[in-house]
This record gives C-alpha cells, sequence and structure tokens, in this order.
C-alpha cells in the first residue's frame, strides 16, 4: 500500500517510507567503494591513492544536485502541503531544467580544472597523471550524476521512493558489473573503473529524466517552466547547508591528505581512502534517512500539522541513536576483515587501516544527529540555521580537528579528528533544537 506524505507516522510506517532512501543513498555510495576496491587490488597502490586524492574534488563539483534535491523538494513538499500542486509542479520542472545546464557548465569547468587541482592537492609524477586520466572520464557523466542527486530527493517528495531505489539499484549494479568486466577480466586499469563509474551515473541521471518527461501517475511531470528567480533563491538558500556540507567536507578531505602525506606519505592517502569507502555506506545511511523524512517534515510544516512534526522529530532522534550505536559495533568489529578486503597485500598498510577504522568509528555515535538536525531545519524551510550546522560541522570544528589533534596525537589525531568534531558540532545542534522549538511548534 503506498504510503502519502499526509499520513500520520507510527514507527513501522516511517520507516517503510524512508528504506528505499535508505537503500537508494547506498547504491550510490557504492560507485567510490567498488571502484576503490577493483582499483586497489588490480591496478595497485598508487592509482588507488591517485582515486583518493582526486575524489573529493569530483564530489565537490557534483554537490549541486544535493543542492538543488534537498532545497528544492523542501519547497516543493510545503506547496503541496499547502494545496498548491499546479505550483509545486512548476516549480519542479524549473528545477529539473535548472540544474541540467548548470550541470554542463560545471563539468566543462572540471575537466579544465582536473590538472591544476591535482598538482594543487599534492600529486606528483604519475600520480597527476593518472588522477586527471579518472577525474577526465568521470567528467563525461558529471551533469547525469547532480541530476541523479537531484532526483533522489525528488522521488520521495512525488511519493515514489521505491522507484527512486530501482533506479539507484539499477545504477550501483551496471557499476559493479561493468567493474568486474572492464578492470577485473578485460584489465583496462584505471580507465575502465572510471568508465564504469560514468556508464553507472548516465543510467542513474538519464532514467529519472525521462520518466518524468512520460506520463506518470505521480503528482510531478516534467513541463516547460520559465525561471521563478525568487523561487529559485529560496531553493539554493534553503539548500545552501548541502552545499556548505559538501564544499566544506571536500575541502576538509583535501585537507586530511595534505595531512596524511605529511605524516605517511602515500600509505595515509591509501588508508583514509578505506575509511572514506566505509564512510560512504554508514553516512548513506543516516543521509538516506534523512532524504526520506525530509519531505514528510516538509509537508506537515506546510498544512501546520505540529503534532506530527513533534511525532517526527521524537522518533527520528530515537532511530538515529539506535543507528548509530549499531555501526560503531559493526565497524569496530569488522575493521580488520574490511582492511584485509582492501589493502591485505601490503600487511603495514593493513594495519594502519585496522586501527584508522577503530578510532574513526566512534563518530557514528555522534554523526547521525547532526545529519539529521540539518536536514530537520531545511525540510522547515530554514537554510540560515541549516547552512550553520553544516558550517560549523564540518569546515570549522573539522579544520580546527584535523590541524590541531595531529600536534599532540600524531597520526593518531588525524583519525580522531572528526569525533570531536561530531562532539562540538551535537552541542551547536541541541541548541538549535531547543532554541527553535516554540517557533516551528515541534514542542
Amino acid at each position: 500500500m503506498k504510503i502519502q506524505l499526509s499520513e500520520h507516522f507510527t514507527y513501522p510506517k516511517l520507516l517503510r517510507f524512508v528504506f528505499p532512501s535508505v537503500v537508494m543513498m547506498i547504491f550510490t555510495s557504492i560507485y567510490g567503494v567498488v571502484d576503490g576496491l577493483f582499483i586497489s587490488n588490480f591496478v595497485g597502490k598508487t592509482a588507488f591513492a591517485a582515486v583518493n586524492l582526486i575524489y573529493p574534488y569530483l564530489m565537490l563539483l557534483g554537490c549541486l544536485g544535493f543542492v538543488v534535491g534537498t532545497g528544492g523538494s523542501a519547497l516543493v513538499s510545503k506547496t503541496m502541503g499547502e494545496g498548491d500542486s499546479r505550483r509545486a509542479n512548476q516549480y519542479f520542472s524549473m528545477l529539473v531544467w535548472v540544474t541540467a545546464i548548470a550541470g554542463i557548465a560545471v563539468s566543462a569547468a572540471g575537466f579544465l580544472t582536473l590538472r591544476p587541482v591535482s598538482i594543487l592537492l599534492g600529486a606528483q609524477g604519475d600520480m597527476v597523471d593518472q588522477c586527471v586520466l579518472y577525474g577526465g572520464i568521470i567528467m563525461s557523466a558529471q551533469t547525469a550524476f547532480i541530476l541523479q542527486n537531484a532526483f533522489q530527493s525528488f522521488f520521495v517528495t512525488a511519493e515514489r521512493p521505491q522507484l527512486g531505489l530501482a533506479v539507484s539499484v539499477a545504477a550501483g549494479v551496471t557499476n559493479i558489473v561493468l567493474d568486474a568486466l572492464l578492470v577485473g577480466v578485460f584489465r583496462w586499469g584505471l580507465a575502465g573503473a572510471a568508465a564504469a563509474t560514468a556508464l553507472s551515473e548516465v543510467v542513474g541521471g538519464v532514467v529519472p529524466l525521462i520518466y518524468f518527461l512520460c506520463p506518470n501517475s505521480t503528482r510531478l511531470r516534467l513541463t516547460k517552466a520559465r525561471v521563478d528567480v525568487r523561487a529559485l533563491w529560496r531553493v539554493l538558500t534553503n539548500g545552501s547547508s548541502e552545499l556548505m556540507t559538501n564544499v566544506s567536507m571536500s575541502l576538509v578531505n583535501m585537507l586530511y591528505n595534505l595531512q596524511l602525506v605529511r605524516l605517511a606519505g602515500e600509505d595515509g592517502i591509501a588508508a583514509y581512502g578505506v575509511i572514506m569507502y566505509v564512510n560512504f555506506v554508514f553516512a548513506a545511511i543516516f543521509l538516506g534517512y534523512a532524504v526520506g523524512s525530509a519531505p514528510i517534515i516538509s509537508y506537515h510544516y506546510g498544512a501546520e500539522h505540529h503534532g506530527e512534526l513533534k511525532n517526527l522529530l521524537g522518533k527520528s532522534l530515537r532511530l538515529v541513536a539506535a543507528a548509530g550505536t549499531a555501526m560503531l559495533v559493526i565497524a569496530y568489529t569488522a575493521a580488520p576483515a574490511l582492511s584485509g578486503v582492501f589493502v591485505g597485500y601490503d600487511q603495514g598498510l593493513r594495519e594502519m587501516t585496522r586501527r584508522a577504522i577503530q578510532l574513526y568509528a566512534v563518530s557514528y555515535l555522534l554523526a547521525g544527529f547532526n545529519i539529521f538536525a540539518s536536514s530537520f531545519f531545511t525540510a522547515l524551510n530554514d537554510g540560515p540555521v541549516s547552512a550553520a550546522l553544516a558550517f560549523l560541522r564540518t569546515l570549522v570544528f573539522q579544520t580546527s580537528a584535523v590541524l590541531l589533534l595531529p600536534l599532540v596525537l600524531e597520526l593518531d589525531g588525524v583519525w580522531l579528528a572528526i569525533t570531536v568534531a561530531e562532539a562540538l558540532a551535537l552541542a551547536v545542534s541541541v541548541g538549535f533544537l531547543v532554541g527553535k522549538r516554540k517557533i516551528y511548534h515541534y514542542a
């Protein structure tokens, strides 16, 4: 039975509604994980380090889709909650077309800047060429990847999270199969891994575009739309938290790599790459919950159902706490196996990676609360608060921690920086949730 945004959400109903979004985000995260697995084991440590070095920049360029998806779905859902479906569909159409055009421009700029950015991030010699090779092929599908990120949120707004899940699964399976063939069988190396990712991104971005262009049974369909500058500004402002999160995380990841080059060389970058792959999957659970629950929150906020807002907030915080505890236990106990899968060919690197994963895992107890808090305020169309949370959590606290902790704890300080940053961010999140409770009537 289809669950509508307007319903009252019990735990089972809430979990059923957000589950497709969680799995969808996990499959999206598989792109980098599968590439890293095949590159590390079939191409070598240097190529693996090169991909990890350039990957934050590629994600930085792809964050436009998250900005439009989160900010746009909040506006569209709120407008639907107010009872104006025609205007909601106009907003949706405008946002998709603007995203496609902007994606082309972003991809072109990214392609032209790959080499200088790689050098700026610390790549030398052969690693520069490998960064450019991998990044250049990925850029050919970057517009599709940006659209895919936007459609992840819009599928939920259209009350079709299962369809979004199906598209993400298809894209993820495409990536896995092509990696196995192009890298494992045909031995095309780094170029094969990049081509596998690019083609899977085309599946993830073009299939939803075709679906919404054709007649469908949802409340959203792509039509001609004029640019509404005021609405576009509201979306970009409201989605600024996603922009801040992705920009900051990309910059912070670059800073991590610079610190690791200094403290541990190429091995440090490789170990951090494994952590990021594990984190992609675990963070995807929190992000998927945020994507899946945000349209519900926006709808009930627009409909002024204050009791349901309180219900959603309380249940969400409990679910996030349970998930964070489970992730800590799983990551800590699975660290030896995970390090073996990615870098088992090098005993020293394997041991460094095991310790790094176990130290980093403590952050999962706290990260979910901060991710949800930022998403919660985005769903309430309070972009400034959401952006402030994202800015402090990622850029201010993580940057400070990764610069200062290694002065005392050396390499362990790099791995523990995230936990210190999440703890500081949690204090800010709690402050905003308490301070805004009477304004938005969720308490």
